[in-house]
């Protein structure tokens, strides 16, 4: 299993969605660090473990661009990502449903288009 924790390997003070809004956005998160562990994942046949623990808090712009993004902009399948995702929170179990539903609407989204 192939794991990362946002506040370890990125920051513990995540920003807003994208970098001109500022430092350690959901883009760069995603682009940085979770899509290409993600597709090394999935060409291993592992899963990814995401720590969503240890940040000052995640907010819903980072977490929707950070996970919605790997459908929208990364073209990675819902499939592949449900099969291979692991998202961990013990201080708030919240943020792993808000994830599964940014990954819903925009997978729905896509199918959508």
């Amino acid at each position: 299993m192939i794991t990362i924790s946002i506040a370890k390997d990125f920051s513990r003070i995540p920003g807003a969605r994208y970098p001109k809004e500022g430092d350690f956005s959901g883009q760069e998160f995603r682009t940085n660090v979770l899509c290409p562990k993600l597709k090394e994942a999935l060409k291993n046949n592992e899963k990814l473990q995401v720590i969503l623990d240890g940040t000052a808090g995640l907010g819903t712009s980072f977490l929707e661009e950070a996970f919605g993004g790997l459908i929208r902009h990364d073209h990675i399948s819902y499939e592949d990502i449900c099969k291979t995702l692991v998202l961990v929170s013990d201080e708030d179990d919240e943020y792993i449903d808000e994830i599964n539903e940014y990954l819903t609407a925009a997978n729905e989204q896509k199918d959508n288009n």
